[in-house]
């Protein structure tokens, strides 16, 4: 364990299913004399492993991973440590996707293209006991902050139609009526400001309400 002026440092779990850039972001870290990075995760089920067997001060969390995504394995660490410090670092900045994380217990929302600067901000920010959005993230948010959200139903059929399943294999699959499929999509499209099933998947997947 390093110290750094007389105090312990910020010991770090990085979590992302990409060696490159664990690798990056552990050369940044330990670029800093004030942060140790004790420990690397290459998907969420790991992540939670070796959180409860090193209890890091922070967690570098990026969401889209295999085996358990970054949002379940939030919710999984905080269930056990309430008091969990966990950043989240993705390539998205979807204002459903954040919220998802912030609701699971993150406490700070950074994108992978943050200056070196913003990120060990970020983690100090933190550390101390603070919130940290960026500013893109926190911009998205509340530009959405009073949109109706979309329905589990009309989620399921989005994903579908991105998927490139067509309204009659939709109604099969979900047991309903073609009828209902198409309501269900003009209400998605409304909700979404968009006028056609492609913007629309592209509109949900830029937001994070779906994953491509």
């Amino acid at each position: 364990m390093s110290e750094a002026g007389g105090a312990r440092s910020v010991r770090i779990l990085i979590a992302d299913d990409h060696p490159i850039v664990r690798e990056g972001l552990a050369m940044v870290l330990q670029s800093s004399s004030e942060m140790e990075v004790v420990g690397e995760a290459g998907d969420g089920a790991e992540a939670v492993r070796l959180f409860r067997d090193l209890k890091p001060d922070i967690t570098l969390m990026d969401l889209q991973m295999p085996v358990m995504n970054g949002v379940d394995a939030i919710a999984a660490i905080r269930g056990d440590f309430p008091k969990a410090r966990i950043i989240v670092l993705t390539t998205y900045a979807g204002d459903a996707q954040a919220m998802r994380a912030l609701k699971a217990g993150a406490v700070g929302y950074l994108l992978k293209n943050s200056v070196r600067k913003e990120l060990l901000d970020a983690i100090r920010a933190v550390h101390s006991g603070l919130r940290y959005l960026q500013a893109d993230v926190s911009a998205e948010i509340a530009h959405h902050a009073v949109d109706e959200p979309l329905t589990a139903r009309e989620t399921d059929i989005l994903r579908l139609v991105a998927a490139g399943k067509g309204n009659k294999a939709i109604a099969n699959q979900l047991a309903v009526s073609e009828d209902t499929v198409k309501g269900h999509l003009k209400s998605a499209f409304a909700k979404l400001d968009v006028a056609d099933r492609t913007h629309a998947v592209t509109v949900a997947a830029k937001r994070g309400i779906i994953e491509l």
